[in-house]
């Protein structure tokens, strides 16, 4: 069972935890991690993008000009595809992206990554994100450049709106909820900083 040292936001090593190996020392599955991503990214699509075809397009219904005799081409309608104006051909039209995905493979994914941050040493254990006000620049000081952490996920057990304020707006860090963590976000960020809070609620949602 692997230990860790636990931190705190001025990166003094306070105590130490040990890792469940059922989470943090599972095998890397490429192709499974990318079937949960794939389908994260599909059932983020809202499928709202629409196109108008030639019956959807206003006008149109009365023939331009008779068939023959006026040596332009036949027409029966200003609405068609190739006039200016006219109705889009095989345009995108409202849709459902969502894919249905087993919960234990969605699971074992994002263990697989847990596990993969353990052993690239990107995973970092914080006591616990205790911020009085919402402050950028507090978080900036401590995470950014106190702990080196240029790309991070900052995962607390339950919603820390201070951290979120704070956080939100400096590029490349993002707080999260541990219920909410997901395959997508945990590829896009390199560091992992969980407080000892969120590490049990991982393993409850995780178990």
């Amino acid at each position: 069972m692997a230990k860790v040292k636990v931190i705190n936001l001025d990166n003094q090593v306070v105590d130490e935890v040990e890792l469940n190996p059922s989470l943090f020392e599972v095998e890397l599955n490429e192709h499974l991690i990318w079937e949960a991503l794939n389908a994260t990214l599909a059932n983020r699509r809202v499928g709202t993008a629409s196109t108008k075809n030639r019956k959807d397009v206003r006008g149109g219904g009365k023939k331009p000009w008779r068939q023959k005799g006026t040596g332009r081409a036949r027409h029966g309608s200003t609405r068609s595809p190739i006039w200016v104006g006219g109705g889009t051909v095989h345009g995108p039209k409202p849709r459902d992206f969502s894919v249905k995905f087993p919960k234990k493979k969605r699971r074992k994914a994002i263990k697989m990554l847990l596990s993969d941050k353990v052993r690239n040493e990107k995973l970092l254990v914080v006591d616990r994100f205790d911020i009085e006000q919402p402050k950028t620049k507090f978080v900036y000081e401590k995470v950014v450049k106190g702990l080196d952490v240029n790309s991070g996920l900052l995962v607390d057990g339950k919603l820390n709106r201070n951290l979120y304020l704070s956080s939100r707006n400096i590029p490349r860090l993002k707080s999260l909820v541990a219920t909410d963590l997901n395959v997508f976000d945990l590829i896009k960020y390199d560091y992992l900083l969980v407080s000892l809070d969120a590490l049990r609620e991982i393993g409850e949602v995780l178990k």
